[in-house]
């Protein structure tokens, strides 16, 4: 029986009495693709942390809020970890500038920032951390320490730590900012590549250009709230960008790839 990979019904979070996110219902069928969009404080960044496990929901006093991920509602954090890899900004400036490449891939088996002596690493997965960095094509990049990276050999790194438990879905949370236009289009098709292997790609961003081809749901988020949910091609007009970013805003497409600008620039 497929079972649903996210299922939210009235999903609210709450901090300081302030509702970052509000009464979000949200479904992710088995095989589906979908990327968030909306403006930074929008309240992308907590979704990804409700998927994650890192957070919890806010239960209404109605008790009618509901999160289920892959068909469960209670979840050991580190067992979740090995059905979902996330890769965002956030993680990659916690690491410290001395970590090598093959630990900060390994540290992917624990959560961690580096791999510590009460971890033990077995030769399973020292092939899986190989593996993992040769389908990101940083192999020879195993011993380096991390801030002799360049930017997106860093990204490459954090998917393949994302990658080394081979988890059912990607949650990636702006993985091409600061990327250049070369960069993010390897990018691009490498997510397309992923998806087509058959892992779930759920991809948190404010760019457009960012959306590979593999995607075709989007979410918009707009001050805590869903305000639209639905295929690419209907979702990302000039009118509903407009609307989600309270700007004056042009949409074009070359058939695959989107982009936007404010009118007049």
């Amino acid at each position: 029986m497929n079972t649903n990979a996210i299922e939210m019904r009235n999903v609210s979070v709450v901090r300081n009495g302030k509702y970052i996110l509000k009464h979000i219902d949200l479904t992710l069928s088995e095989g589906e693709n979908a990327v968030v969009i909306g403006s930074n404080g929008s309240g992308k960044t907590t979704l990804v942390k409700l998927l994650s496990g890192e957070i919890r929901p806010y239960y209404e006093e109605d008790g009618s809020a509901y999160l289920s991920l892959f068909g469960r509602t209670v979840w050991d954090i580190f067992e979740l970890r090995d059905r979902i890899g996330i890769v965002s900004m956030d993680l990659q400036n916690r690491f410290g500038p001395e970590v090598i490449v093959s630990d900060v891939i390994t540290s992917g088996y624990f959560g961690s920032m580096d791999v510590f002596r009460n971890h033990e690493v077995t030769p399973e997965m020292v092939r899986a951390v190989y593996n993992a960095a040769v389908r990101m094509g940083i192999e020879d990049l195993l011993d380096r320490k991390i801030e002799n990276l360049s930017l997106g050999e860093m990204r490459r790194t954090l998917i393949a730590r994302a990658l080394v438990s081979e988890p059912e879905m990607l949650i990636l949370d702006e993985p091409m900012t600061g990327l250049d236009i070369v960069m993010k289009d390897a990018f691009r098709r490498m997510f397309d590549i992923l998806s087509a292997s058959g892992i779930r790609i759920v991809m948190i961003t404010h760019e457009l250009e960012d959306i590979p081809s593999s995607v075709d749901r989007v979410i918009m988020i707009k001050d805590g709230e869903k305000i639209r949910d639905g295929r690419k091609s209907e979702m990302l007009t000039s009118e509903n960008l407009s609307e989600l970013f309270d700007a004056d805003i042009s949409v074009t497409s070359d058939g695959s790839t989107y982009h936007m600008a404010i009118r007049g620039e």
